[in-house]
């Protein structure tokens, strides 16, 4: 073999062997395991960065949405509120810049109904969210939803306003800061933003309560006279706070104990001294309460009977009555509202002292109208004085004392209670016994006042704001 045909072969077979061992090379690499997962935890750590960015951007829209429901429920309130007097608009896109969340909306999303006092503002938005991580896969931003609504709306309410005018309400200028105190308490139950939605009815009390000939005459009571008209109540009566006009009832008597001129007897004659049902007239209660003065003996239990059956619906077919009649505002027609709806029934109390003892005269002694109309003339102690002091006592007679009166209101406050009815009580200069009945009586301890003095106004203004705040519904 010459030179160069050994040449070729060399390279010949260097270029076979190197071929081998580029295959030898490739088999073996190929069989090879190290590092096959590489590229496998490659593509999960993509997803895992994926994953979390949309976690992490998720988390920054939910947290947006958080911020943006919180401000937008806050703005919606004090823009809906009744003594917000600016634009409502203008507070909510307030709220908004303050909370620096101004870009998330405009004034287009704020929706404004009626006006201060009975004023609705709702807010719809739909603010865009930026991305921090999707964006590079196609998602920029997201949409994330707001949306509330905010109405404050002045509430119906029934308020009886029950006071004492008995005998010692002459002590310690005592009358005088009643007339103060009950004129300020209507002045602020009473306002123009109340309406025909807020009703106040004003029971006067002294031994007994003079319902008044339009009231009395539409319930079903037996008429014995003309002179004055109280009811006579049962225990049983007492232990519902309703007057149904279709019970039976007796009309109650007309007499004085002592008291040779009449001023001072069981059944209160003044006009003034009458129950005034369902008014919203504001100058007319502060006339009455101004002209009220002390008369004799204290039967707390019936004043709140009177106070309960008020705000009780038992007692509507009289108070349309007499709307229809132009004697109670047209407003209150079809009120006592009924239990069901939520109407804001009420009692406000008062009194100076405890439950003392009232009399009757016997009903064989108040049979006729001749009987009647004596003793509508001659104070029953004429018989001490004329006759025979024994013979009034054969003729009259204790009608309620301290213990049963007691008994009586406990078991008429807890029957308003049962029914909702809210009951606030406000002793004035009394004793330890009083207070307790008092405390007893009230819806809550907080709902009852123990005063002195002038503090009897701060009661009163104190009760009058939280009924005011209770009348509020958001």
């Amino acid at each position: 073999m010459d030179r160069k045909a050994k040449f070729k072969t060399g390279i010949q077979f260097k270029l076979d062997r190197n071929k081998h061992k580029l295959r030898q090379f490739l088999g073996d690499f190929a069989r090879q395991e190290d590092g096959v997962m590489l590229a496998f935890v490659l593509f999960l750590l993509l997803i895992m960065m994926t994953v979390g960015g949309v976690s992490v951007d998720l988390m920054r829209a939910e947290m947006e949405r958080t911020r943006l429901q919180q401000t937008l429920d806050s703005a919606a309130l004090a823009a809906a509120h009744k003594d917000n007097t600016l634009d409502p608009k203008t507070v909510v896109l307030d709220y908004f810049s303050k909370a620096n969340l101004a870009s998330y909306i405009s004034s287009d999303d704020v929706q404004v109904e009626g006006v201060a006092g009975n004023r609705a503002v709702e807010i719809r938005l739909d603010a865009m969210v930026k991305t921090q991580f999707l964006g590079n896969i196609g998602f920029d931003e997201f949409k994330v939803p707001a949306a509330g609504r905010a109405e404050q709306e002045i509430g119906d309410a029934e308020v009886s306003l029950v006071l004492d005018i008995s005998g010692s309400m002459r002590d310690n200028n005592r009358m005088v800061n009643l007339h103060s105190a009950a004129k300020d308490f209507v002045d602020t139950v009473l306002t123009a933003e109340t309406r025909n939605r807020v009703s106040l009815s004003l029971v006067p009390y002294t031994g007994d309560v003079n319902a008044g000939r339009e009231i009395f005459a539409r319930l079903n009571a037996r008429h014995l006279h003309e002179y004055s008209y109280c009811l006579q109540f049962t225990p049983a009566d007492f232990t519902k706070p309703g007057i149904d006009p279709e019970d039976h009832y007796l009309q109650g008597q007309h007499f004085s104990h002592t008291d040779g001129s009449f001023t001072n007897i069981s059944c209160p004659t003044q006009s003034y001294e009458t129950i005034t049902p369902f008014s919203q007239n504001v100058d007319a209660l502060k006339t009455q309460i101004g002209k009220l003065t002390w008369r004799e003996r204290t039967s707390v239990h019936v004043g709140m009977k009177w106070g309960a059956a008020l705000v009780d619906p038992d007692i509507e077919p009289v108070i349309t009555s007499m709307a229809s009649a132009g004697l109670v505002d047209p407003a209150f027609s079809g009120r006592p509202a009924s239990y069901d709806t939520p109407t804001l029934k009420t009692v406000v109390l008062m009194t100076d002292g405890v439950n003392t003892t009232t009399y009757r005269i016997k009903d064989f002694a108040y049979d006729t109208p001749d009987m009647r109309y004596h003793w509508a003339r001659h104070p029953v102690e004429n018989w001490d004085e004329q006759v025979d002091g024994s013979v009034e006592h054969e003729l009259f007679e204790p009608y309620y004392d301290n213990a049963i009166g007691n008994t009586l209101l406990q078991s008429v406050c807890t029957a308003a209670k049962n029914k909702g009815i809210i009951i606030w009580t406000v002793g004035f200069e009394i004793n330890d016994s009083a207070a307790t009945q008092l405390e007893r009586c009230a819806s809550s301890d907080s709902h009852f006042y123990r005063v002195e003095g002038l503090e009897i106004g701060e009661a009163f203004s104190s009760i009058a704001r939280q009924l005011k705040q209770l009348r509020l519904t958001l």
